[in-house]
């Protein structure tokens, strides 16, 4: 027990080095290289049917040199056409990577022609009892795959020509086998090993499809989450053919633009303007997250967010006073850090919206309603540094803020409106109000 004990202390220790050392990166770059030879000059979806056309290349290799040797391990003489046809068959599947300098279905047409003829002439040799016909049930999933799915005038006749030969080989080649005298004891074991290896290749090839419109599915609705709520989202896939358009009846909105930006920019250049731009808005992004509002859009130098919705909320309004003061504070970092005299002015109007999904190409989540409109325009009568709200928006948070009057302003559209700055962040707003 003590010896088993030992042997198998060094051989977890042995693996654990392995593992850990250059020497298995270096085999993962090594197969990583030998999935993309001949692959470098296509498209990324094209070089990614080709590699794994590689790896099945060289799946078809291995296995295909492991019945050679067997044969060679048996009797030379009696199997020394299967180990020639074996062996050819390796070349053929080795050849794979440099066919793709032909074209991109050169490997693939490659690898086909040269199975067909090997799995016919191996049947004509042992007879269908050894069960090497049955590998052609690999070709209706492997095609596919290595072919992809808009080359149907090539997949159609290959897997058509694959259930006929697989016909011809068992009604050409019964179990009394014309070519070489083979015993059951050998028999039984090829068999196996063609259905095992014919169930590993049909395996592996239904594995990657499937991980392939997983990985898809998962990168679009990645890409959907990134561009509209969680909740459309999932509306959107549940009912895909209707609508998505609703009402409510409050919610709040904020505009904010950054204060003299087109000068800035022509200071700038396009690509300090741009890095600038990238840095505030992955800030306000990450702003939005932390509060749960929700980012509409940017346009330019401004940056439009919206709470209350699509999922309805009672502190819709305070949350979007705290992420402008956040946004004020980013801002403030980034001036101090970066030496630009830049300052945001925001908007925060309070009211009911309609919203939903517009567009087919490129479409959007948006909203729309007198207080999205008069967001906008309190955002342009604000001041650099500070956040301008409306009437209503004051009334709902008095008592937690403290709130300066600006006068009467002239609202396009609107009319003249009494409008308030917010005077105090959050954390300070009741004693401030305390002192009034």
């Amino acid at each position: 027990m003590n010896v088993h004990r030992r042997i198998w202390t060094k051989f977890t220790a042995a693996v654990r080095s392995l593992t850990g050392s250059s020497a298995w990166h270096a085999v993962g770059r090594t197969v990583r290289r030998a999935a993309e030879a001949g692959t470098h000059a296509y498209p990324p979806d094209t070089r990614r049917r080709l590699k794994i056309l590689n790896m099945f290349a060289y799946l078809i290799a291995a296995s295909t040199l492991i019945y050679a040797l067997q044969h060679l391990s048996m009797d030379y003489h009696r199997y020394e056409y299967v180990i020639l046809i074996n062996m050819c068959l390796v070349v053929a599947a080795l050849a794979v990577p440099f066919a793709h300098r032909i074209s991109d279905t050169a490997g693939g047409l490659l690898i086909v022609v040269s199975e067909f003829i090997a799995l016919i002439a191996l049947t004509s040799l042992l007879g269908r009892a050894a069960g090497v016909h049955i590998q052609f049930f690999v070709a209706p999933a492997a095609t596919f795959v290595v072919f992809g799915l808009k080359r149907l005038y090539l997949i159609v006749p290959i897997i058509l020509g694959a259930l006929g030969l697989h016909l011809y080989a068992w009604f050409s080649y019964p179990d009394v086998q014309a070519g070489i005298p083979v015993a059951h004891e050998v028999v039984d074991p090829l068999y196996v090993q063609a259905a095992i290896t014919t169930m590993a290749l049909i395996g592996a090839t239904v594995y990657y499809a499937f991980s392939l419109a997983e990985n898809a599915k998962a990168e679009i609705d990645a890409l959907l989450r990134n561009i509209l709520p969680d909740s459309i989202v999932e509306r959107l896939k549940a009912e895909p053919g209707n609508v998505v358009a609703d009402s409510f009846d409050d919610a709040s909105i904020l505009f904010a633009d950054i204060s003299g930006f087109v000068a800035l920019a022509i200071r700038l250049g396009a690509q300090r303007t741009v890095g600038l731009l990238n840095t505030i808005v992955t800030d306000f992004d990450a702003l939005a997250e932390k509060h749960d509002v929700e980012k509409i859009k940017t346009i330019g130098d401004a940056y439009m967010v919206a709470s209350g919705l699509p999922e309805r909320s009672a502190d819709h309004t305070e949350r979007l006073i705290k992420m402008g003061e956040d946004m004020l504070a980013a801002i403030d970092r980034i001036r101090r850090d970066s030496g630009l005299d830049i300052a945001v002015r925001i908007g925060i109007a309070t009211g009911p919206v309609m919203a939903g999904v517009i567009g087919r190409k490129k479409f959007s989540y948006d909203i729309w309603g007198d207080a999205v409109n008069l967001a906008s325009r309190l955002e342009s009568q604000s001041q650099p540094g500070r956040i301008l709200v409306c009437a209503r928006t004051r009334a709902a948070l008095e008592d937690r803020f403290a709130f300066e009057s600006r006068g009467l302003v002239d609202i396009k559209g609107a009319g003249q409106q009494e409008v308030f700055f917010v005077v105090q962040p959050p954390d300070n707003a009741a004693p401030a109000m305390a002192a009034q």
